[in-house]
């Protein structure tokens, strides 16, 4: 099957719009002075995490694009070294993320993590994020070529165990940390998704047991505008409704909390939060609407 890249024209567009409609998700419910919305959160960091593996794999093939990839992780942690606080390079306030970030986009449009300006989707960690999405596009290339297969299914397995044994290996240097992104973390991750690819495979495509995987095919159909519904849903729930609680404190106490007391109610709050995202990419797939960028 001939795998092709889409055009520059096409990559731009998709990670302009990505990035505005993440940044618009940070702004809302629009409260927010503009000088005061946080600019990088998740969609801004897939936004251009996508547009630089993007432009990597069209513009090399799949050694060099590999050799690029290890490259990125090592020159990552060289900058980490370097730029961060000697001595403090990944602390919360000592790194070199929070240093960059500070210094180019301003503590004001940062998150706050325990009082601290530091961003866990910041500029500087968008670099291994990038090996992060090559290391999907390296992986379902494979796939194309070989084949879902036994063989194939062994492969993966075998790198994702020695990428992650690496991982381990190099943490004795490198600490896996993911908030700072660090390049023993991306392997670790790397490894670990190429050991579920692996085993999915098997199953789904080996195997041919496909019946149970519709469930979760309804998340992938859809799966921008679900990550909106949430992030919306999400932030109604930390509106306040009396007395400065919060939506989601008084719901858990009133119902879940007495359904299920401890953690088990936090649990259940989850499950049903899923399963209401559920229901909408659900109701859309039956509808066959599908919102893509």
């Amino acid at each position: 099957m001939a795998f092709t890249q889409p055009g520059l024209v096409k990559i731009f567009r998709r990670t302009v719009l990505l990035f505005l409609i993440g940044w618009l998700l940070t702004w809302y419910p629009f409260k927010e002075h503009l000088r005061e919305t946080r600019i990088m959160a998740v969609l801004q960091r897939i936004a251009l995490a996508y547009c630089l593996a993007a432009l990597i794999a069209r513009s090399l093939n799949e050694k060099r694009t590999l050799a690029l990839a290890a490259g990125l992780l090592l020159i990552y942690w060289l900058l980490l070294e370097i730029l961060g606080v000697k001595g403090q390079q990944y602390t919360l306030e000592g790194n070199a993320i929070r240093r960059i970030d500070c210094w180019i986009l301003g503590p004001q449009h940062m998150y706050r993590e325990k009082g601290v300006a530091f961003d866990p989707e910041g500029l500087l960690s968008t670099l291994p994020a990038v090996v992060n999405v090559l290391a999907g596009y390296l992986a379902g290339r494979w796939i194309l070529r070989k084949g879902a297969s036994y063989t194939t299914v062994v492969q993966l397995l075998v790198t994702g165990l020695l990428l992650t044994g690496l991982a381990l290996i190099w943490e004795g240097w490198l600490p896996l940390n993911k908030k700072l992104w660090t390049s023993s973390y991306v392997v670790f991750a790397s490894g670990a998704d190429l050991l579920a690819l692996g085993v999915l495979l098997y199953f789904i495509e080996v195997l041919s047991w496909k019946k149970w995987t519709g469930f979760f095919t309804v998340f992938g159909k859809n799966p921008l505008f679900i990550y909106i519904f949430s992030t919306a849903m999400g932030i109604f729930f930390v509106m306040k409704v009396k007395d400065g609680e919060i939506f989601f404190d008084w719901i858990n106490e009133v119902l879940f909390q007495k359904i299920a007391p401890g953690p088990a109610g936090a649990l259940l709050f989850s499950l049903c939060f899923t399963m209401i995202c559920w229901c909408v990419g659900w109701w859309l797939d039956k509808r066959k609407i599908y919102i893509r960028l």
